[in-house]
This record gives structure tokens, sequence and C-alpha cells, in this order.
């Protein structure tokens, strides 16, 4: 009876009175004192009310239920696919809405909505997960800045692999201290893109300097982040830069120089198919005639692989050394060594073109480290 008089009043009632008694109604519902058959009553009321013409009624109940987790499921869901001013607070707050809902959500709703599900102050992963699959940049950038979001790492790549080439996406990601070895060496390949594609650095330096600066410094910063991968990381790693077809000859030579020993070998295994304990035992014990036909098999043309067997063997004698290991200089050695050889074919000058490169980049870095050093002893 209660029900069937309000439903006459609202037929009649002032928007402004509407919108009261929908307050008033979303709080009585919330009381724990009134009976069953109340809120059963008061929540049918509110079912009828979500079909008001006026937002400025269904805005009142969004208001009071948003951030109840007794509040009825489906009224909140009702109200957070109404208009945007209704259903942020819903979307952004409610506890009554499951993780099905919220991908519900974002699947059917705008730019603005995804953004509000994902500035949520818990996401959680598949809720993630969904978003990185159809989220523009805008939102995404709102979910990478949400410390209550449960990443995993398929998640972070998917992000990286659809808008890596943002720079704020980028930087987000890079930010990030739980991102994999792989999608750092991503978003570094996108960064070299970029400044290849530069219509500014192109009209300065020359399409061909700067492709060949590009392509160094993507090296140089794939060779940073090689640095810090630790276990399980590095075989897909590898994959993942055989796949792209980065491990060249000039690349592996650079792990070499670099002192990535363990990169090189995990990139042996995998260009050869060789079993990996097999490669490890030769490059560690290996004569040079086993290691040479081991790079052979790996696709190392011979004209190449005696360059790589020296740089080996250089590796060896440096950690038998009793004067501890001198790693920076192998690059400085192999020039050395091969700079007046008149054998060489144009496959190895070229390679030791790279290696000349590195060991200047390594004279220049140890120059900047002792001229800071110095700086900061008469500071």
């Amino acid at each position: 009876m209660i029900v069937a008089t309000f439903l006459r009043w609202v037929e009649t009632a002032r928007t402004q009175d509407r919108a009261r008694a929908a307050n008033t109604l979303a709080r009585a519902y919330l009381r724990t004192a009134i009976t069953p058959g109340e809120r059963q009553a008061a929540q049918a009321a509110m079912t009828y009310l979500l079909d008001d013409p006026s937002p400025q009624v269904r805005l009142a109940l969004a208001e009071v239920l948003a951030c109840e987790p007794n509040a009825p499921r489906a009224i909140m869901i009702s109200l957070a696919e109404d208009q945007p001013e209704i259903a942020s607070a819903v979307i952004l707050l409610s506890p009554v809405l499951a993780d099905a809902d919220l991908v519900d959500i974002a699947g059917r709703g705008t730019v603005e909505t995804r953004a509000l599900v994902a500035a949520r102050q818990t996401v959680s992963v598949g809720v993630a997960a969904a978003l990185a699959e159809i989220g523009d940049a805008a939102e995404l950038e709102v979910l990478l800045e949400n410390s209550g979001v449960c990443f995993t790492r398929f998640t972070l790549r998917r992000i990286a692999e659809r808008h890596g080439r943002n720079e704020h996406i980028r930087a987000l990601l890079l930010e990030r201290e739980d991102l994999p070895a792989g999608v750092r060496q991503l978003l570094v390949q996108f960064v070299a893109e970029a400044l290849a594609g530069s219509d500014l650095v192109r009209g300065a330096v020359g399409m061909r300097r700067i492709e060949r600066v590009a392509r160094e410094a993507s090296d140089t910063a794939t060779m940073a982040i090689v640095g810090t991968v630790l276990g399980d990381e590095l075989g897909p790693l590898v994959e993942q830069l055989r796949e792209a077809g980065r491990l060249t000859p000039a690349f592996l030579m650079h792990a070499l120089c670099a002192g990535r020993t363990d990169f090189f070998a995990s990139a042996i295994v995998s260009i050869s198919g060789l079993e990996e304990r097999r490669v490890r035992s030769i490059l560690a014990t290996g004569r040079f005639h086993a290691v040479r036909a081991l790079l052979e098999a790996a696709g190392l043309g011979r004209d190449l692989s005696a360059l790589f067997v020296d740089a080996i063997m250089q590796w060896r004698d440096l950690i038998q050394s009793t004067h501890g290991l001198d790693l920076d200089h192998i690059a400085d050695r192999l020039i050395r060594r091969y700079r007046n050889e008149a054998n060489l074919s144009d496959a190895a000058r070229a390679l030791l073109d790279v290696v000349e490169r590195l060991a200047i980049a390594e004279e220049r870095r140890l120059a900047r480290d002792y001229a800071s050093g110095i700086a900061l002893a008469a500071a």
C-alpha cells in the first residue's frame, strides 16, 4: 500500500521533490532497522525511479548507493550504465560491481567509462588484462598510474605492444620496477624507431647515419637491459631478440665485448638448436677448433668465427687471470690484433668497425667517469 501511494505521488511530484524522495528512499533501504518487507518495497520503488525522466532523480540514488556494499546489485548495474554524470561515481566506487561487470562496462563503454574502471581503488588481474586488450592510451595511462592495479607480465607486454609507441605510456612502463626485461627491450626498439622516423633528425643528420645511430643506440640500451636479466627471464628475452632478427654477428660481438657471456651462450643455444649443457661446455673449455665449429653450426661464417673464438679465448684468460678481470679492453685488444690484417673479408672488416666503435665508446665512458671522479673529489 505504501509503495502504491508513493508511485502515485511520483507521477505528479516536482523534480526536486522526487530527487529528495529518492535520496530518502535509498537511505531508508540501507538502514538495518527496517523489516524485510519494507526493504523489498523500498527496492521496488528505487527500481521504478531508474526510469525517471529527470537525471537529477537517478543521480540522487547514485550518490547515496555508490559506496555501499549492501546496495542492490541490479540497481547498481543499471546506474553504472546511465549517463556519465550518474554512472561515474558508481563505476569508480561501487563495491557491488564484480569483475565480470567491470569487464562488461569497459567493453561496452567509452574512453571515459574505461578510465573510471582503471581508476578504481583496486583493479584485479582480469580487469587489468581486459583494459590492456581494448583500452586506448588515455585510459591505460590512468591504469598505469594506479598503484592499486594487479598486473601480470603478459598484461604489461600487451600494453607495450599496443601503445608502446606513445611516449607517455612508454615512460610510465619504464618507471616500473616489475617490468619484464623483454618488454623493456621492446620499448627500447620503439624509441629507436621514433628516433629514426623523426623528420627533424633526418633532415639534420641524414637518413643513413641516423639509421646507424638509432641501431647502435638500441643495441647499447638492449645490452644494458641484458646485464640486469636474471634467471627465467633470460631465455624469453633471447627468443624475443632472435624472432626480431636482432641476434646479428654485430650484436653478439657486442655482447661478448660487454661481458654478457651468459646471454651469449643462451643466444648460441637458441640459434644452433643444440643442447644447452653441450654449448656451455664447449664455450667454457673447448679448444679453438671445437669452439669455431660450434659457432659455425650456429650460422656464423668462417670469416667471422675466428674473431669470435679469439674474443671467447680472451674471456677465458681474463677469468683465470690472477690480476682480476680487465673486462673493459676486449674490444681494444681485438682491434690491435686485427687492424692491420690483410686477409680479412669485407664482413669481418665491418664487424671490426663495430668493435672499434665499442672500444671508442668505452674509452669515452671511462673518461667521463674519471672526470666525474675528479669533480666529486674537488667538491
